[in-house]
């Protein structure tokens, strides 16, 4: 018989993989963001000889391009509609890897399995940060390398998270928020001495796709699932809806550097394990 804890483990991650399936994350991905992955590819050595993990995955955005540096990689998430877009992205591309359903809190593979373990805008979003971290370590062979990019809670995406906060559902007990991992002291405190040799570099992405405020939320509202989610709680509240409108449209026009081109902050942070 199921205990309560683990049922509602069971329920919230299937929240969660619905929460991903909304919208076409791959669009963010592809059209947002195309250029974090292959930075985190590069800023790990993925080539030739190297086995990596890629966790939380989503549509490959770092798992393609370290396979086609010639790794040999495993792209893990929990969505398998992520998963199903990023491997008709390789196939278009060319590029062999493996797709594979997994939890990052409970990752389907052995101890020190792998020579690189990585993840982009992903491992942040598992609700139980130590667990995440015990499990990339765990499969991560010693000496291999330990390597993420993580939106800051500095940065936009880390405020336009602190804005939504407030019309989001409360999250579950013990659930972290998702920018804390892009914060270099808090990643360093759930890997504790496991990994060492770090370098974590503050760094900003630039983003020149939203030419206005209003280009940036109508394309979040209709392909990211976070904010997807957030909408759909505070549908049939008119005034929640028009104020988190404005706010995120506040929120966009304060970052705007002219044009609607905005610097979007993330943290790159690559280690060793001991």
């Amino acid at each position: 018989m199921q205990s309560a804890e683990m049922t509602a483990d069971q329920a919230l991650k299937s929240k969660h993989r619905a929460m991903w399936a909304m919208g076409d994350y791959a669009a963010v991905a592809a059209e947002v963001i195309p250029s974090l992955g292959p930075l985190l590819a590069e800023a790990v050595g993925a080539g030739p000889g190297t086995r990596v993990l890629d966790v939380a995955a989503g549509s490959g955005n770092a798992a393609i391009p370290a396979a086609a540096a010639g790794a040999d990689v495993v792209a893990t998430d929990l969505c398998p509609e992520l998963l199903d877009a990023g491997a008709e992205l390789a196939r278009r591309r060319q590029v062999d890897l493996t797709w594979q359903v997994a939890d990052v809190e409970a990752l389907p593979f052995g101890d020190d399995a792998f020579d690189t373990v990585m993840s982009c805008v992903g491992v942040m979003f598992a609700p139980q940060h130590a667990v995440s971290a015990g499990e990339l370590v765990r499969v991560c062979r010693p000496g291999g390398t330990v390597g993420l990019v993580n939106w800051t809670p500095e940065g936009f995406i880390g405020q336009m998270f602190a804005t939504m906060k407030p019309y989001a559902p409360p999250p579950p007990p013990g659930a972290q928020p998702p920018p804390l991992w892009g914060s270099e002291a808090h990643v360093r405190e759930l890997f504790g001495d496991a990994v060492t040799e770090v370098v974590a570099q503050r760094r900003a992405l630039r983003v020149e796709v939203f030419p206005t405020a209003e280009a940036f939320l109508e394309f979040f509202k209709r392909t990211y699932g976070p904010t997807i989610a957030v909408y759909r709680a505070i549908a049939e509240r008119p005034d929640d809806v028009a104020a988190l409108d404005e706010a995120l449209l506040d929120l966009a026009r304060r970052h705007d550097t002219g044009g609607g081109a905005m610097d979007w902050e993330f943290l790159l942070y690559v280690g060793r394990i001991r």
